[in-house]
């Protein structure tokens, strides 16, 4: 997909990843529409801020008729509450689910027709490593990434026949809010991570593995449960 002249809208534009990624599809010659719960919070220069609560099916909506002539969709927003799906609050297991996967499916079939009736175009869903490893800890998350993993897998098969693919983008920790706790060494840029997710859609990739440890997981999988 040419990126110049294309249209996105940016879940979660307002910071961390989806910062990036607005930010760099401006540079790169797109219009973009940076959403976010609060869009006063957005101050990315020539994005257009738009408000969108993934959780909110009236905001979706509205969403869709504003950004009508869209062409990229990139599911970014996101939450870690840090539940344990056992011991956990069942309430943060939910809403770790509603944000995580029913919101992107929410959206995705909001302008699905909005980017058919423009063309075509791609979808980009911003996943985890966590969508493949599974620590205890972070059930919650885990289990929502993991689920939107198959989302992702469903709907590419869903929407070739409509002109739009479907993009992965696995990653682990990145230097933003959510990972603040995390050793810096540990963690990537996500400018970087950005760059190449925006690279592969360009290139029609199914799928981005932002970095080693991704990369390491996803290799893994034919071994044992939770093998890292």
């Amino acid at each position: 997909m040419e990126l110049k002249n294309a249209v996105a809208l940016v879940t979660g534009g307002n910071r961390g990843l989806g910062r990036h990624l607005a930010a760099q599809l401006v540079e790169r010659g797109a219009k973009v529409y940076a959403a976010a719960r609060r869009p006063e919070a957005v101050d990315i220069p020539g994005t257009v801020p738009l408000r969108l609560d993934v959780t909110d099916a009236e905001s979706i909506r509205a969403a869709a008729l504003t950004a009508a002539d869209a062409t990229l969709l990139v599911n970014n927003a996101g939450i870690s509450t840090g539940t344990p799906l056992v011991a956990g609050s069942p309430d943060a297991v939910r809403l770790e689910m509603e944000v995580n996967f029913f919101g992107p499916l929410a959206v995705t079939r909001a302008f699905a027709p909005v980017i058919e009736s423009n063309g075509g175009g791609s979808v980009l869903n911003v996943l985890s490593v966590l969508s493949w490893l599974h620590p205890a800890g972070l059930g919650a998350y885990a289990a929502a990434k993991a689920a939107a993993w198959a989302l992702t897998g469903a709907t590419r098969e869903e929407l070739a026949p409509r002109g739009i693919t479907v993009t992965a983008l696995h990653v682990g920790y990145m230097d933003t809010d959510m990972a603040a706790d995390v050793p810096a060494g540990q963690k990537a840029d996500p400018a970087e991570v950005a760059a190449q997710a925006l690279s592969a859609i360009e290139m029609g990739l199914p799928e981005i593995l932002a970095d080693e440890i991704t990369r390491h997981v996803k290799r893994s999988l034919a071994t044992s449960p939770n093998a890292a």
